[in-house]
């Protein structure tokens, strides 16, 4: 009978054999749960002033008096029960923005990509909110799927926020108002389109224009989803449209993004001074994005869903979101208070 035993000085026939046991990742729902609650509840105070705004007659945005403010809490406090008039507010808005990011993860689901629930982000903002996002946590196989993934969001968030518009129309208001609101809205393209398609009429049965329309809070949420769909479609870095580039040409996705900069410089200073910080952000972060294997290419029928990406861009964006001055105007201001 031989001796298997290895000597000392044979070399080693037999290796140990390691089992690695790999734990289970830890999804956190307390925290998704969390952060969604909170979010629910900064909307819902938010939408609660704009909704006594709205059946008091008042501009949506009246936020001087010291009963609201950007963030009424102590409104609210005072009379809990306020907090109801924020539903219609808050439920549309979380709905758009469920439906982004529902539709990013559920995209990964297909692909087996390895992916967050939705962090919301409750703030006290104007909105109540500062979006929501998911983090991918494994690597993107291939450009289809990079494509996928990146077009998916916007696509589902503008679906409801269109949806959520056309409903909410028929529930604004007609009418010159006597206040002049703190902050004024400046509206995309799908808007007027909207209300070309659901026309509303003064006492004398004339049209009016949507800077006329005294808009329900519903469709403020909208105004919201779109604006959300439009910095996400912005053609640069890892923003949603800077994935659709790069899945559709990778050598091209730098230049396109200096691109993006390049346009939103100008924006910012002669029409809104709030581009100059995503301008900034695309240039931080812009130039860098995760390696996806550069073969097999997009083609067909993703090459036409690239162009409506780009229409749905046209139709959300708005060159001057708000009433809050450009650079240039904000220059002259100082130079004059001086």
């Amino acid at each position: 009978m031989s001796d298997l035993t290895p000597s000392v000085s044979s070399p080693q026939l037999f290796h140990p054999i390691k089992v690695v046991v790999v734990k289970p990742e830890k999804k956190h729902y307390w925290l998704y749960g969390l952060l969604f609650l909170a979010t629910v509840f900064t909307t819902l105070v938010v939408g609660a002033g704009y909704e006594f705004n709205f059946l008091q007659g008042n501009p949506t945005f009246l936020l001087t008096d010291s009963m609201f403010g950007f963030f009424p809490i102590r409104w609210i406090l005072a009379e809990p029960s306020r907090l109801l008039l924020g539903v219609p507010f808050a439920a549309s808005l979380m709905l758009i923005l469920f439906a982004h990011e529902m539709g990013h993860y559920i995209a990964c689901r297909y692909y087996k990509v390895n992916a967050t629930l939705p962090f919301f982000i409750p703030a006290p903002t104007l909105f109540g909110t500062m979006g929501a996002f998911i983090r991918i946590r494994s690597q993107i196989r291939s450009r289809a799927a990079l494509f996928d993934i990146g077009i998916a969001g916007p696509i589902a968030g503008f679906v409801f926020a269109v949806a959520i518009l056309l409903i909410a129309l028929p529930f604004s208001r007609v009418g010159v108002q006597v206040a002049i609101p703190d902050v004024q809205l400046g509206y995309p393209l799908i808007f007027d389109l909207a209300l070309r398609l659901i026309p509303m009429h003064n006492a004398s049965g004339g049209v009016v224009p949507l800077q006329d329309v005294h808009l329900h809070p519903m469709a403020i949420a909208a105004w919201v989803g779109m604006f959300a769909t439009a910095l996400n479609l912005l053609p640069g870095g890892q923003l949603d449209g800077g994935h659709i580039v790069y899945s559709l040409g990778p050598r091209i996705h730098r230049y396109v993004s200096w691109a993006a900069i390049g346009v939103l410089v100008p924006l910012a200073v002669y029409c809104w001074a709030g581009w100059a910080l995503w301008a900034v952000l695309l240039a931080l972060t812009g130039m860098r994005h995760p390696a996806v294997p550069e073969y097999p290419a997009i083609e067909g029928k993703r090459r036409w869903l690239a162009i409506v990406a780009l229409l749905m861009l046209i139709l959300t964006f708005a060159p001057a979101p708000t009433s809050s001055a450009s650079v240039l105007k904000i220059i002259q201001q100082n130079r004059a208070s001086h």
